[in-house]
């Protein structure tokens, strides 16, 4: 039983910008026999098509992304600025390669539609709408492609809406 309990996105005052660019977050997708997760630190939280969404860029190398791709439901975990040993290793180690959950001792908790991890502070569950690769052609800015893609490996962006919000009680 986990210590989470479901809140109105409309109450949360949370800073995005901090909460993804400075204290991370953990995108996870799957199911209860095969999950993965992967740190970021780029995305959004924002309003689109008239629902409340999640945005999210994976590298198209990355392992999570066989796992959003083949499912309609991900997590963003948040952890408030903890565990960010934890975090670093899951941005650094591949699930391909490692047990990201027995090597941090995340423990990850399976009552929504993807996995989220019980040390989390706040979630946010969201049903995947959209995809897209980036695409060198579609930058305005081409100094972006020469400092970020000089390797070719693209992200994909996803649009998720936000269908459920759970905090830590």
């Amino acid at each position: 039983m986990s210590s989470f309990k479901e809140i109105d996105i409309s109450t949360l005052n949370e800073n995005f910008f901090r909460k993804i660019g400075k204290e991370w977050m953990l995108i996870t997708a799957g199911d209860k026999d095969k999950f993965n997760t992967m740190t970021a630190s780029w995305g959004g939280i924002g309003v689109i098509w008239g629902v409340n969404a999640s945005f999210c860029f994976i590298r198209q190398s990355r392992y999570t992304h066989q796992f959003i791709s083949d499912n309609d439901y991900y997590t963003l975990s948040f952890f408030g600025g903890k565990m960010m040993e934890e975090l670093t290793y899951c941005g650094k180690n591949s699930g391909r390669d490692v047990n990201k959950i027995q090597e941090t001792g995340l423990l990850p908790v399976f009552d929504e539609q993807a996995p989220y991890f019980e040390q989390a502070e706040l979630v946010l569950i969201c049903q995947k709408m959209y995809s897209q690769s980036m695409t060198p052609e579609n930058f305005a800015d081409k100094t972006i492609v020469d400092k970020m893609y000089s390797d070719s490996d693209w992200h994909d962006m996803f649009i998720g809406k936000i269908v459920k919000v759970i905090a830590k009680v």
